[in-house]
């Protein structure tokens, strides 16, 4: 029992360790991967740096729904979002003020209003997800895909061209400077390899490999840890640390992105992993559930409730006076936090609502 809570300890401190060097990395190739070809980080955060920090959750749907009962999806695709926007988008908003472009205001953001608000309301009537509902989230999701594609193509193509009529020659100079010290000589090694597309590639992927593998350890030796060591009942397992775990990749990706300044790559991972995880892993979960239907629970019209309240509150943000996400609503997305687990805690514990 002792040899196996170490084991879980250290595992835990590994898994933590490679979230937090992984999101380097996969920040570092992701935003130098934008400027090579041209396409604001916004666009790569929405859509690749999205898809990946999801990985966690699409494989706990789909492990759920193929081997368990499938309760855990929706709880676990609502709380994560919950925890995007008032935990990770609040953090990243402390450190540092997020713009808001204006294709983001008028596109993306009204885009999560309407797919939390079917999110909802598909689940409210029947009080589940069919398969056929399942298909309509997932074709969503694909055509929202697909327009950011589109957009990316006629973004790069815009810049290019500009860059190309502002081009204008002149003396290139060259300063060498002594670099000294085996540490600074690799991260000279590493800036000048950054350059190299073909590097940026192999960054991205580890980085991303990295993540949501110091994930599943995370959730794992968490979860090992609360309910057999310290044990929290297995209903406050799912609420925290399956939810937070599963949000561990957007958390880290994300303050290590606003706190670089790659403040496109923060906010694109938080909007475009919402989206995803309402439309593509909603989606999944209805359709591996088959004809039994994916169950939508009193909890989850809770929790469907508060992931749309939280989309509600960066939606209006990015209208203020300076068209970004300020400290001051980071502020108000931390606290809502707090209100939103004191309420867990107080239902399981006091209320027993549901």
């Amino acid at each position: 029992m002792a040899g196996m809570a170490i084991l879980k300890v250290f595992l835990l401190l590994v898994g933590f360790v490679l979230l937090v060097k992984g999101a380097d990395f996969f920040v570092d190739g992701a935003s130098g991967i934008a400027k090579k070809l041209k396409v604001s980080t916004f666009i790569i955060g929405v859509t690749v740096v999205a898809l990946g920090t999801s990985a966690p959750e699409a494989a706990v749907t789909i492990m759920d729904a193929a081997t368990g009962s499938g309760d855990l999806i929706v709880g676990n695709i609502l709380g994560s979002n919950i925890i995007n926007i008032f935990l990770i988008l609040g953090v990243s908003a402390v450190i540092c003020s997020l713009p808001v472009e204006k294709t983001t205001r008028m596109i993306d953001l009204p885009f999560l209003l309407v797919s939390s608000v079917l999110f909802v309301v598909l689940g409210f009537f029947g009080n589940s997800f069919s398969w056929w509902e399942g298909l309509i989230l997932i074709a969503l999701y694909v055509a929202y895909m697909v327009y950011n594609v589109i957009f990316a193509v006629r973004q790069s193509k815009l810049q290019l061209e500009e860059a190309h009529a502002v081009c204008s020659l002149g003396e290139e100079t060259v300063q060498h400077v002594e670099i000294n010290g085996w540490y600074s000589k690799l991260k000279y090694k590493y800036s000048e390899l950054k350059e190299k597309v073909w590097f940026l590639i192999v960054i991205t992927v580890a980085g991303l490999a990295m993540v949501v593998g110091g994930a599943q350890l995370v959730v794992s030796s968490a979860q090992y840890i609360a309910e057999d060591l310290i044990g929290i009942s297995p209903e406050l397992v799912a609420l925290t640390v399956v939810a937070f775990g599963t949000s561990l990749p957007e958390l880290v990706t994300s303050v290590s992105a606003a706190r670089k300044g790659d403040v496109g790559i923060a906010t694109g991972n938080i909007i475009g992993s919402n989206i995803a995880n309402i439309l593509l892993i909603g989606g999944l979960g209805a359709l591996c559930k088959g004809g039994a239907g994916l169950v939508f629970s009193t909890e989850g019209l809770i929790s469907g409730v508060v992931a749309l309240f939280a989309a509600v509150i960066i939606f209006v943000s990015s209208f203020g006076k300076k068209k970004s996400i300020g400290r001051a609503a980071g502020i108000v997305m931390l606290s809502c936090l707090v209100a939103y687990y004191v309420f867990i805690f107080l239902n399981l514990y006091v209320f027993n609502i549901y």
